[in-house]
């Protein structure tokens, strides 16, 4: 019998060691299946490169959401972002989104401007105000050809 208890104690407590790891991991991992604290926007961008589900979504330099997916509009030959906004951060419908670059050669996040004159954003709008990413190797090509104006 006391062979059994001590077993079972084990186990116990290798299953609880498990279970917190496992919280840790999504936690840490931001994968976002414990809780669902955001609202969706979308934006039209004319292109994304670089650009992946997961990416931050910043605005005044913290991040404050996550791109959810990523989409292409063939008719009107837009791609369209889905962006999780954390919810009690507020969007206005003057907000300016632009896709940037941390450093020079760093991964690609999802910037915005919130604006603040107009109305709030709700659930599933869109804002409409995008900047399309710079591309460097094209700066690189301009500046290496003479195509830069002075």
């Amino acid at each position: 019998m006391q062979r059994f208890s001590k077993e079972s104690v084990v186990g116990i407590f290798m299953l609880a060691g498990l279970a917190c790891i496992g919280y840790l991991a999504l936690k840490l991992g931001d994968l976002g299946l414990l809780e669902d604290d955001t609202y969706p926007l979308t934006a039209q961008f004319s292109r994304v490169t670089g650009l992946r589900p997961g990416s931050a979504v910043v605005m005044l330099g913290l991040e404050v959401g996550r791109v959810g997916r990523l989409a292409m509009d063939a008719e009107q030959r837009f791609a369209v972002v889905e962006l999780k906004i954390r919810k009690g951060v507020r969007v206005y419908d003057d907000a300016i989104a632009s896709i940037q670059t941390e450093g020079l050669i760093g991964d690609r996040y999802v910037s915005i401007d919130p604006g603040g004159s107009g109305e709030l954003l709700k659930a599933g709008e869109r804002i409409l105000e995008t900047v399309a990413p710079t591309e460097i190797m094209d700066l690189v090509g301009k500046y290496a050809f003479g195509d830069v104006k002075k």
